[in-house]
């Protein structure tokens, strides 16, 4: 059986492409000139095709081929000017998945960086986008929201310096709560974080309180204008520094 598919491999050799329809060990991949003229492929195809023993024959046309190498797909590795992508025209091929696999895997990346022919490698891992750093805008009114947070706010927290000395013990102040890294959700969902569903009433947003279940205290009722207001001015506000993190032993 190995002797029949040796002759049948050189036969697809000497037929071409036509002939290699029903073959799950060849390969037809496409790729532009520019990468086809480096030799990078002349030098990591025969050595897949002696580890899988899976030919790839290279095709000029991308419509006829079952993988091609260009802008489109998953990213593979970089060089010759750009960033190049594999697209996978006919999965269900068993070659072309041995294929993939060995070119996304680590003895196949360090195949194609190890192409070096005067001794500078030549290709690269992929290029990854850079990761865009998006700045929050709120649009609440910050002067608002500083009056909001003195008559709504200050029975529980401190909300600036002239209320250092107000509110409770045990609750952070407005500055502490700045400070923490997901302190834009706890502004901006205050009302259903506890202890606050209790007493607060968002309109149009919260439910009012039942009649066998008041608020324990004199109500808090904001609207979302006045809730956007108050992020806004504590976005403005200088972080409490806390001091280094605790090092636990």
């Amino acid at each position: 059986m190995d002797f029949l598919r040796g002759i049948l491999v050189c036969l697809l050799f000497v037929l071409g492409p036509g002939a290699a329809v029903a073959d799950d060990r060849l390969v037809r991949l496409s790729a532009p000139d520019v990468l086809v003229q480096t030799g990078v492929l002349k030098f990591i195809l025969p050595r897949f095709t002696l580890k899988n023993q899976v030919r790839v024959q290279l095709v000029d046309d991308p419509e006829s081929a079952d993988v091609v190498l260009g802008d489109d797909g998953r990213a593979l590795f970089h060089g010759a000017g750009q960033t190049w992508h594999m697209a996978l025209r006919n999965p269900d091929h068993p070659g072309v998945r041995k294929l993939a696999d060995w070119l996304t895997s680590e003895v196949g990346q360090r195949t194609v960086m190890g192409f070096a022919p005067e001794g500078a490698a030549l290709f690269g891992p992929p290029e990854t986008s850079a990761e865009k750093t998006v700045a929050l805008t709120f649009d609440g009114d910050p002067a608002l929201g500083h009056v909001v947070s003195r008559q709504k706010c200050i029975r529980c927290h401190s909300v600036d310096d002239e209320s250092r000395m107000s509110g409770i013990g045990s609750t952070p102040s407005f500055a502490v709560l700045r400070s923490l890294p997901d302190w834009e959700e706890r502004f901006a969902v205050f009302y259903a974080l506890n202890p606050h569903p209790s007493f607060t009433l968002i309109q149009d947003v919260t439910p009012p309180f039942p009649a066998d279940r008041p608020s324990p205290i004199h109500p808090v009722t904001m609207t979302l204008d006045e809730v956007e207001a108050v992020l806004a001015y504590v976005a403005g506000m200088d972080p409490a520094n806390l001091g280094a993190p605790l090092i636990h032993q």
